[in-house]
């Protein structure tokens, strides 16, 4: 019988790396995030986010989703591409896994038995956060790996997100998370 996952409860830590120690579904949000606080990948991963987010707001939907969803578009650049989902959980673009489009994931687990898109949804639903959930990396052989999810709400009826891969990647100091009680 599968274990229920935990539910999210506040904690305030100020840790600046993940470590194997940490929950699996660690999320921290941060409205005021600003990419002076946080090391280089991480605060392309943001920025990458910042400009996608603005760049669905100044265009139609239909045209934002369409570059979204293209592998050879200005939003899939280098391991960073945009993903995009509905409040409900529902796949609205995803370069790398198009057959998901359509779908939702709110109850999709990753590896670590987490409702990760959830949790994603979750942090958009507070403007934007991270979520350290674990999951298939393309780009080595599709192999289960530990993931920083950003995301950021578009408007108050779709997100946007984008992560890295590696167990090492770092935080900004201070940061509020919500952990599993």
């Amino acid at each position: 019988m599968q274990d229920s996952p935990a539910r999210v409860e506040p904690i305030t830590i100020t840790e600046t790396n993940l470590t194997e120690n940490q929950s699996q579904s660690e999320l921290q949000t941060d409205n005021e995030m600003t990419s002076d606080s946080l090391d280089k990948p991480v605060a392309e991963m943001v920025a990458f986010v910042q400009e996608a987010v603005q760049y669905a707001r100044d265009n139609k939907k239909e045209d934002v989703l369409a570059e979204f969803r293209n592998r050879n578009g200005s939003f899939f650049r280098g391991n960073l591409y945009i993903y995009a989902y509905d409040f409900d959980g529902i796949t609205l673009a995803h370069p790398l896994q198009t057959e998901l489009i359509g779908k939702s994931r709110l109850e999709e687990l990753d590896a670590s038995n987490e409702y990760f898109i959830r949790n994603l949804r979750d942090a958009a639903l507070n403007g934007s956060g991270f979520v350290v959930f674990h999951y298939v990396n393309p780009a080595h052989n599709n192999t289960v790996e530990k993931k920083l999810g950003y995301v950021e709400a578009v408007d108050d009826t779709w997100w946007l997100g984008s992560g890295i891969y590696g167990e090492n990647v770092t935080l900004p100091k201070e940061v509020t998370w919500h952990t599993p009680a």
